[in-house]
Protein backbone atom coordinates (compact mmCIF):
# COMPACT_ATOMS: atom_id res chain seq x y z
CA UNK A 1 0.00 0.00 0.00
CA UNK A 2 1.63 3.43 -1.15
CA UNK A 3 1.71 6.30 1.62
CA UNK A 4 2.52 9.33 2.46
CA UNK A 5 4.24 7.81 5.28
CA UNK A 6 7.72 8.67 6.98
CA UNK A 7 8.64 6.93 10.27
CA UNK A 8 5.16 5.31 10.81
CA UNK A 9 5.71 5.77 14.90
CA UNK A 10 5.73 9.50 13.74
CA UNK A 11 2.29 9.67 11.97
CA UNK A 12 0.30 10.96 14.10
CA UNK A 13 2.31 13.50 15.88
CA UNK A 14 3.35 14.74 12.14
CA UNK A 15 -0.24 14.97 11.14
CA UNK A 16 -1.00 17.04 14.61
CA UNK A 17 1.74 19.47 13.89
CA UNK A 18 0.42 20.32 10.73
CA UNK A 19 -2.91 20.76 11.48
CA UNK A 20 -1.54 23.49 13.35
CA UNK A 21 0.53 25.04 11.51
CA UNK A 22 -1.92 24.90 9.24
CA UNK A 23 -4.43 27.22 11.95
CA UNK A 24 -1.73 29.35 13.89
CA UNK A 25 -4.36 31.94 14.22
CA UNK A 26 -6.58 29.32 16.27
CA UNK A 27 -5.20 26.02 17.43
CA UNK A 28 -1.97 25.33 19.51
CA UNK A 29 -0.16 22.15 19.63
CA UNK A 30 1.27 20.46 22.50
CA UNK A 31 3.44 17.70 21.55
CA UNK A 32 3.71 15.72 25.31
CA UNK A 33 0.01 15.22 25.25
CA UNK A 34 -1.10 15.01 21.19
CA UNK A 35 -2.94 18.37 22.28
CA UNK A 36 -4.51 20.31 19.77
CA UNK A 37 -6.41 23.03 21.22
CA UNK A 38 -8.05 26.12 21.26
CA UNK A 39 -5.87 29.38 21.59
CA UNK A 40 -8.78 31.08 24.04
CA UNK A 41 -8.83 27.99 25.79
CA UNK A 42 -9.44 27.55 28.84
CA UNK A 43 -12.15 30.10 29.24
CA UNK A 44 -13.81 31.33 32.54
CA UNK A 45 -17.26 31.91 31.14
CA UNK A 46 -17.67 28.71 29.24
CA UNK A 47 -17.50 24.92 29.81
CA UNK A 48 -14.33 22.88 28.35
CA UNK A 49 -15.55 20.47 25.87
CA UNK A 50 -12.75 17.71 25.24
CA UNK A 51 -12.59 14.46 23.19
CA UNK A 52 -9.20 11.85 22.02
CA UNK A 53 -10.09 8.76 20.70
CA UNK A 54 -7.68 7.07 18.60
CA UNK A 55 -6.46 8.76 15.26
CA UNK A 56 -7.48 7.56 12.20
CA UNK A 57 -11.05 9.03 12.36
CA UNK A 58 -10.33 12.64 11.31
CA UNK A 59 -11.36 14.53 10.91
CA UNK A 60 -12.95 13.54 14.10
CA UNK A 61 -11.62 14.58 16.52
CA UNK A 62 -8.01 16.80 15.93
CA UNK A 63 -9.82 18.72 13.20
CA UNK A 64 -12.87 19.13 15.11
CA UNK A 65 -11.13 21.83 17.92
CA UNK A 66 -13.09 25.30 17.65
CA UNK A 67 -15.33 27.65 18.23
CA UNK A 68 -19.00 26.17 19.09
CA UNK A 69 -17.52 23.03 19.07
CA UNK A 70 -14.39 21.08 21.28
CA UNK A 71 -11.79 22.90 23.42
CA UNK A 72 -9.52 20.66 22.88
CA UNK A 73 -8.71 16.81 21.57
CA UNK A 74 -5.87 14.22 22.40
CA UNK A 75 -5.71 11.25 20.50
CA UNK A 76 -4.21 8.11 20.91
CA UNK A 77 -2.24 6.41 18.25
CA UNK A 78 -3.81 4.35 14.76
CA UNK A 79 -7.00 2.96 16.47
CA UNK A 80 -5.81 3.35 20.13
CA UNK A 81 -7.14 5.10 22.73
CA UNK A 82 -5.24 7.81 23.92
CA UNK A 83 -3.12 7.40 27.20
CA UNK A 84 -4.92 8.31 30.55
CA UNK A 85 -2.13 10.71 31.77
CA UNK A 86 -2.74 12.26 28.34
CA UNK A 87 -6.72 12.78 29.17
CA UNK A 88 -5.58 13.78 32.31
CA UNK A 89 -2.93 16.51 31.53
CA UNK A 90 -5.20 17.92 28.90
CA UNK A 91 -7.83 18.05 31.30
CA UNK A 92 -5.72 19.75 33.79
CA UNK A 93 -4.75 22.24 31.29
CA UNK A 94 -7.84 23.08 29.62
CA UNK A 95 -9.92 23.15 33.41
CA UNK A 96 -12.48 26.27 33.45
CA UNK A 97 -13.78 27.36 36.98
CA UNK A 98 -17.36 26.20 35.18
CA UNK A 99 -15.86 23.08 34.48
CA UNK A 100 -14.88 20.00 32.36
CA UNK A 101 -16.63 17.80 29.82
CA UNK A 102 -15.39 14.94 28.58
CA UNK A 103 -16.57 12.78 25.28
CA UNK A 104 -15.80 9.45 25.03
CA UNK A 105 -16.80 6.94 21.98
CA UNK A 106 -17.96 3.58 23.70
CA UNK A 107 -14.76 1.91 23.52
CA UNK A 108 -13.25 -0.13 26.24
CA UNK A 109 -10.04 1.51 25.86
CA UNK A 110 -11.14 5.02 25.51
CA UNK A 111 -13.92 4.29 28.39
CA UNK A 112 -10.76 3.01 30.89
CA UNK A 113 -8.46 5.81 29.68
CA UNK A 114 -10.87 8.82 30.08
CA UNK A 115 -12.53 7.40 33.58
CA UNK A 116 -8.89 6.68 35.01
CA UNK A 117 -8.12 10.30 33.78
CA UNK A 118 -11.28 11.54 35.51
CA UNK A 119 -10.39 10.19 38.40
CA UNK A 120 -7.20 12.23 38.97
CA UNK A 121 -8.82 15.09 37.81
CA UNK A 122 -11.58 14.87 40.65
CA UNK A 123 -8.72 14.20 42.87
CA UNK A 124 -7.05 17.69 42.28
CA UNK A 125 -10.16 19.78 42.52
CA UNK A 126 -11.50 19.81 38.94
CA UNK A 127 -15.06 19.36 38.46
CA UNK A 128 -15.15 17.17 35.41
CA UNK A 129 -17.98 14.58 33.78
CA UNK A 130 -18.44 11.95 31.50
CA UNK A 131 -20.41 11.25 28.38
CA UNK A 132 -20.22 8.03 26.43
CA UNK A 133 -21.03 7.82 23.15
CA UNK A 134 -23.07 4.98 21.21
CA UNK A 135 -24.86 5.68 18.03
CA UNK A 136 -23.99 2.38 15.93
CA UNK A 137 -26.90 -0.20 15.64
CA UNK A 138 -25.02 -2.89 13.91
CA UNK A 139 -24.32 -5.05 16.97
CA UNK A 140 -25.22 -4.85 21.00
CA UNK A 141 -21.27 -5.85 21.81
CA UNK A 142 -18.55 -6.45 19.57
CA UNK A 143 -14.94 -5.82 19.42
CA UNK A 144 -13.23 -3.59 21.66
CA UNK A 145 -16.68 -2.67 23.42
CA UNK A 146 -18.97 -3.33 25.80
CA UNK A 147 -22.77 -2.21 24.30
CA UNK A 148 -23.04 -0.25 21.16
CA UNK A 149 -19.95 1.92 19.46
CA UNK A 150 -19.51 5.07 18.94
CA UNK A 151 -19.24 6.37 15.46
CA UNK A 152 -19.97 8.93 13.23
CA UNK A 153 -23.22 10.22 15.10
CA UNK A 154 -20.29 11.45 18.05
CA UNK A 155 -20.78 14.41 15.37
CA UNK A 156 -23.60 15.84 16.80
CA UNK A 157 -23.01 15.12 20.15
CA UNK A 158 -20.26 17.39 19.66
CA UNK A 159 -22.04 19.85 17.89
CA UNK A 160 -25.07 20.69 20.07
CA UNK A 161 -22.92 20.68 23.82
CA UNK A 162 -20.70 22.53 21.39
CA UNK A 163 -23.15 25.37 20.28
CA UNK A 164 -25.06 25.07 24.23
CA UNK A 165 -20.91 25.58 25.92
CA UNK A 166 -20.72 29.06 23.85
CA UNK A 167 -24.03 30.04 24.99
CA UNK A 168 -23.09 29.73 28.69
CA UNK A 169 -24.75 26.37 29.83
CA UNK A 170 -23.70 25.00 32.18
CA UNK A 171 -21.93 20.92 33.02
CA UNK A 172 -25.26 19.68 34.15
CA UNK A 173 -27.10 20.82 31.56
CA UNK A 174 -24.51 20.00 28.51
CA UNK A 175 -24.82 16.42 30.32
CA UNK A 176 -28.70 16.58 29.80
CA UNK A 177 -28.71 17.85 26.26
CA UNK A 178 -25.47 15.34 25.12
CA UNK A 179 -27.35 12.43 26.79
CA UNK A 180 -30.65 13.94 24.94
CA UNK A 181 -28.45 13.81 21.43
CA UNK A 182 -27.20 10.26 21.73
CA UNK A 183 -30.46 9.16 22.79
CA UNK A 184 -32.14 10.22 19.59
CA UNK A 185 -28.86 9.47 17.17
CA UNK A 186 -28.88 6.17 15.14
CA UNK A 187 -25.82 4.98 12.85
CA UNK A 188 -24.91 2.15 10.46
CA UNK A 189 -22.25 1.52 8.31
CA UNK A 190 -20.86 -0.60 5.54
CA UNK A 191 -17.47 -1.25 4.32
CA UNK A 192 -16.63 -2.03 0.49
CA UNK A 193 -12.63 -2.65 1.15
CA UNK A 194 -10.54 -2.41 4.71
CA UNK A 195 -8.66 0.01 5.71
CA UNK A 196 -4.26 -0.27 5.76
CA UNK A 197 -3.09 1.48 9.29
CA UNK A 198 0.72 3.09 8.59
CA UNK A 199 2.26 1.27 11.02
CA UNK A 200 0.74 -2.46 9.62
CA UNK A 201 1.34 -1.46 5.97
CA UNK A 202 -1.49 -4.33 4.71
CA UNK A 203 -5.24 -4.37 5.16
CA UNK A 204 -6.93 -5.30 8.68
CA UNK A 205 -9.22 -7.38 7.17
CA UNK A 206 -9.86 -8.75 3.62
CA UNK A 207 -12.85 -8.34 1.52
CA UNK A 208 -13.62 -10.43 -2.06
CA UNK A 209 -13.84 -8.19 -5.20
CA UNK A 210 -17.66 -8.82 -4.71
CA UNK A 211 -18.42 -9.00 -1.19
CA UNK A 212 -19.19 -6.24 1.87
CA UNK A 213 -19.05 -5.93 5.26
CA UNK A 214 -22.88 -4.59 6.42
CA UNK A 215 -22.79 -3.24 9.67
CA UNK A 216 -18.55 -2.49 9.61
CA UNK A 217 -17.08 -0.23 12.61
CA UNK A 218 -14.59 2.25 12.75
CA UNK A 219 -11.67 0.44 13.15
CA UNK A 220 -12.47 -2.86 10.92
CA UNK A 221 -14.15 -4.81 13.73
CA UNK A 222 -17.02 -7.13 12.11
CA UNK A 223 -20.59 -6.33 11.20
CA UNK A 224 -23.90 -7.90 11.43
CA UNK A 225 -22.74 -10.16 7.97
CA UNK A 226 -20.55 -10.45 5.28
CA UNK A 227 -22.73 -9.97 2.08
CA UNK A 228 -22.35 -9.79 -1.50
CA UNK A 229 -22.06 -6.50 -3.36
CA UNK A 230 -24.88 -5.42 -4.93
CA UNK A 231 -26.37 -1.99 -6.12
CA UNK A 232 -25.87 1.54 -3.87
CA UNK A 233 -30.07 1.84 -3.41
CA UNK A 234 -30.03 -1.81 -2.06
CA UNK A 235 -27.01 -1.23 0.30
CA UNK A 236 -28.53 2.43 1.32
CA UNK A 237 -31.92 0.72 1.43
CA UNK A 238 -30.71 -2.01 4.33
CA UNK A 239 -28.52 0.67 6.46
CA UNK A 240 -31.08 3.24 6.30
CA UNK A 241 -34.09 0.29 7.25
CA UNK A 242 -31.55 -0.90 10.12
CA UNK A 243 -31.46 2.73 11.75
CA UNK A 244 -35.24 4.19 10.94
CA UNK A 245 -36.57 0.58 12.73
CA UNK A 246 -33.94 0.79 15.75
CA UNK A 247 -35.10 3.66 17.46
CA UNK A 248 -37.40 3.66 15.69
CA UNK A 249 -38.17 6.79 13.51
CA UNK A 250 -41.33 7.18 12.77
CA UNK A 251 -43.72 9.20 10.45
CA UNK A 252 -43.75 13.11 11.26
CA UNK A 253 -40.23 13.11 12.22
CA UNK A 254 -38.24 16.13 12.00
CA UNK A 255 -34.28 14.64 11.48
CA UNK A 256 -30.50 14.98 10.40
CA UNK A 257 -29.60 12.66 7.88
CA UNK A 258 -26.08 12.43 7.72
CA UNK A 259 -23.93 10.26 4.63
CA UNK A 260 -20.56 9.80 5.87
CA UNK A 261 -17.55 8.98 4.32
CA UNK A 262 -15.14 6.66 5.54
CA UNK A 263 -12.12 7.55 3.91
CA UNK A 264 -11.59 6.27 0.83
CA UNK A 265 -15.36 6.88 -1.02
CA UNK A 266 -15.93 9.85 -3.76
CA UNK A 267 -18.14 12.48 -2.77
CA UNK A 268 -20.08 11.91 -5.46
CA UNK A 269 -20.72 8.72 -4.32
CA UNK A 270 -21.81 9.70 -1.17
CA UNK A 271 -24.65 12.16 -2.81
CA UNK A 272 -25.94 9.16 -4.71
CA UNK A 273 -26.36 7.27 -1.20
CA UNK A 274 -27.70 10.40 0.05
CA UNK A 275 -30.47 10.95 -2.77
CA UNK A 276 -31.40 7.53 -2.36
CA UNK A 277 -31.70 8.12 1.56
CA UNK A 278 -33.79 11.38 1.55
CA UNK A 279 -36.09 10.12 -0.82
CA UNK A 280 -36.64 6.54 1.41
CA UNK A 281 -37.83 8.84 4.28
CA UNK A 282 -39.90 11.01 2.38
CA UNK A 283 -41.55 8.11 1.34
CA UNK A 284 -41.84 7.06 5.36
CA UNK A 285 -42.95 10.47 5.97
CA UNK A 286 -40.08 12.02 7.68
CA UNK A 287 -38.99 15.51 7.01
CA UNK A 288 -34.76 15.87 6.15
CA UNK A 289 -34.69 19.02 8.07
CA UNK A 290 -30.80 19.46 8.14
CA UNK A 291 -28.76 17.36 5.63
CA UNK A 292 -24.93 16.57 6.15
CA UNK A 293 -22.76 14.55 2.91
CA UNK A 294 -19.17 14.02 3.72
CA UNK A 295 -16.21 12.80 5.55
CA UNK A 296 -16.83 13.45 9.41
CA UNK A 297 -15.45 10.15 11.13
CA UNK A 298 -13.50 8.33 8.80
CA UNK A 299 -11.69 4.55 9.12
CA UNK A 300 -8.17 6.26 7.36
CA UNK A 301 -8.95 4.70 3.55
CA UNK A 302 -11.69 2.38 3.85
CA UNK A 303 -14.01 2.81 1.31
CA UNK A 304 -17.49 2.85 2.64
CA UNK A 305 -19.97 4.84 4.12
CA UNK A 306 -22.65 5.16 7.28
CA UNK A 307 -25.86 6.83 7.79
CA UNK A 308 -27.04 8.66 10.69
CA UNK A 309 -30.43 9.96 11.14
CA UNK A 310 -30.95 12.34 14.37
CA UNK A 311 -34.51 12.56 15.59
CA UNK A 312 -34.93 16.57 15.94
CA UNK A 313 -36.43 18.85 18.15
CA UNK A 314 -36.67 22.64 18.50
CA UNK A 315 -33.40 22.59 21.01
CA UNK A 316 -31.72 20.54 18.57
CA UNK A 317 -32.33 21.58 15.75
CA UNK A 318 -31.19 25.39 17.13
CA UNK A 319 -28.10 23.80 18.37
CA UNK A 320 -27.32 22.09 15.41
CA UNK A 321 -27.57 25.66 13.50
CA UNK A 322 -25.21 27.09 16.03
CA UNK A 323 -22.30 28.91 14.66
CA UNK A 324 -19.25 26.69 14.25
CA UNK A 325 -15.51 27.45 13.77
CA UNK A 326 -13.35 24.29 13.11
CA UNK A 327 -9.43 23.02 11.72
CA UNK A 328 -11.29 21.26 9.07
CA UNK A 329 -12.83 24.07 6.96
CA UNK A 330 -12.35 24.55 3.33
CA UNK A 331 -13.32 27.96 2.64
Amino acid sequence: MKRFVNDPKDFVPEMLKGIALANPETLAYIPEYNLIMRKDAPREDKVTIIQGSGSGHEPAHVMTVGKGMLDGACPGDVFAAPPAHYVYETTKTLASSKGVLLLVNNYTGDKMAFEMAQEMAEADGIKVKTLFINDDVAVEDSTFTVGRRGVAGNFFVMKAVGAAAEAGADLDELIRIGEKVNARTRTMGAALTACTPPAKGTPLFELGESEIEMGVGIHGEPGRRRAPLTSANEIVDELLDSVVMDLPFSRGDRVALMINGLGGTPISELYVLYGRAHERLAARGITVARSYVGEYCTSLDMAGASVTLVQLDDEIQELLAAPAEIAARIL
